[in-house]
């Protein structure tokens, strides 16, 4: 968090804010829907596609985490794991990274290849010092993009046995992150927290028959947390749904309705096509205060003091263009394990409704870090409670 002005030091990296992906020059974008691929000769798969662009297909979430387990445990459990089912494309181990939060209990594992991350998830289950995980795909992973890096599901001659799990988690690992995958998946905020998920899909329904709803809810309790996502049986009526729905009232909330991928890059059979941002009004009544989500700002990065000041100046130096700042506050993870609320986003306090205004609408839709940043207004009593 910022407390007040913000003290410039040397930079250490250039500005995340428009960046795009290596490769995609956007003074030359092609339309929306047309695309380019590369010179003849040249793939996707080969140095054109960086490690940094292919990580979030390289990484899984393993929820639960023992909290006993340290990187250098959890690195030889999925590198003896894989090799043990024949998981792995290799003789190099396929771990390359572990990031733990032990007070959360969850983890990171990033693997070498895309076909070792997606071999991977079928050890969803699996003990690890006597107590059961979760294995996901992050919330940064990019269905649209994978399509061309590598295999997205398990292979299916994976040998399960010699771990000791059923040979039918073959079957769960397919399916677990079948919602998350589809390109057609629709992400609906707002809801209202007393709705039940009976309700919702009523709700839904309207506009066709489902083929998968997941309404998210609170770990801890149980509730809902006022949002979910969606697929239908028939993707033509993905963007009906999102047209229809988009900006609705319920009671005092009012629903946020699009394409889950939406405003990310696509790359799809070795072509890049990036979409304009769509013009969308702000939500709230204007505010000094402007909120900053879809950032793409992961856990890990919050918690590393070097990337966490990288990102403080990046929006410093922004926001900066727009008028004058009294705070930013970027929330961080609580090191003693509290739940803190508003983790991923950015809120930048002006000295003017006018100063906030013309930086909402020149940010919103802008790049960062390759994310489509949705930008919004909070009243000032929420930031000050830190009520986000």
């Amino acid at each position: 968090m910022s407390p007040g002005p913000y003290e410039r030091r040397p930079r250490m990296r250039a500005t995340l804010f428009d960046v795009y992906p290596e490769g995609v020059d956007p003074k030359n974008l092609p339309s929306a829907g047309a695309g380019y691929g590369p010179p003849p000769g040249m793939g996707f798969s080969s140095a054109a596609i960086t490690a940094q662009t292919t990580r979030h297909a390289r990484r899984i979430y393993l929820g639960g985490c023992p909290t006993m387990a340290n990187e250098q445990e959890l690195s030889s459990f999925f590198n003896d794991a894989l090799v043990a089912v024949g998981g792995t494309t290799s003789e190099e181990a396929p771990v390359v990274n572990v990031y733990i939060n032990l007070e959360k209990k969850f983890a990171f594992v990033e693997f070498r290849s895309v076909e070792e991350c997606s071999n991977a998830l079928a050890l969803d289950g699996v003990m690890i010092q006597g107590e059961p995980v979760r294995i996901r795909r992050p919330n940064d992973y990019n269905p649209q993009i994978a399509q061309g890096l590598g295999p997205s599901t398990p292979n299916p001659k994976l040998n399960l046995q010699a771990i000791g799990l059923d040979p039918s988690a073959l079957a769960r690992s397919a399916t677990t992150n079948i919602l998350q995958e589809d390109p057609n998946r629709i992400f609906i905020g707002g809801l209202p927290y007393y709705l039940e998920e009976p309700q919702v899909r009523e709700l839904l329904e309207a506009f066709g028959p489902i083929a998968r709803f997941d309404l998210v809810r609170d770990k801890e309790n149980g509730n809902s947390k006022g949002y979910g996502f969606v697929v239908y049986q028939d993707a033509a009526v993905t963007d009906i749904a999102c047209q229809g729905l988009n900006g609705m009232q319920m009671g005092e909330k009012t629903l946020t309705v699009r394409r889950a991928e939406q405003g990310r890059t696509d790359l799809i059979g070795g072509q890049v096509s990036v979409p304009p941002p769509p013009a969308i009004a702000p939500a709230n009544p204007p505010s000094e205060v402007v909120s900053f989500t879809n950032m793409g700002i992961t856990e890990e990065e919050l918690a590393d003091d070097e990337e966490f000041e990288n990102i403080m100046e990046d929006m410093n130096e922004e926001c900066g263009k727009y008028g004058k700042i009294i705070s930013v506050v970027i929330p961080r993870p609580s090191k003693s394990g509290e739940s803190v609320t508003g983790i991923g986003k950015v809120f930048v306090r002006y000295e003017s409704v006018e100063d906030a205004t013309k930086a909402r609408d020149a940010l919103n839709g802008r790049r960062f870090g390759g994310n489509s940043v949705v930008a919004d207004f909070i009243d000032i009593e929420s930031f000050a409670s830190q009520t986000f």
